[in-house]
């Protein structure tokens, strides 16, 4: 997977437990209606380990790691 990498929401599949919220709060807020991201971009290198957690703990499997491209 390349350096950069971007958090993706099915936003289908979201229920809206709330546990990726508590694990990377920096990316993800909760509304009324499921989980939102706050991330406009490429997720900063020391908050990867927590989205990472986040993605292998999301119980509907709503959330994953997405390589960006890489600019030339």
């Amino acid at each position: 997977m390349s350096d950069r990498v971007t958090l993706g929401i099915d936003r289908i599949k979201c229920d809206g437990h709330g546990v990726c919220a508590d694990l990377v709060p920096e990316l993800i807020e909760l509304d009324d209606w499921a989980i939102r991201s706050s991330a406009g971009g490429a997720i900063p290198q020391s908050v990867l380990p927590h989205a990472r957690r986040a993605v292998s703990g999301c119980p509907t499997l709503a959330l994953r790691l997405q390589a960006l491209a890489s600019r030339r």
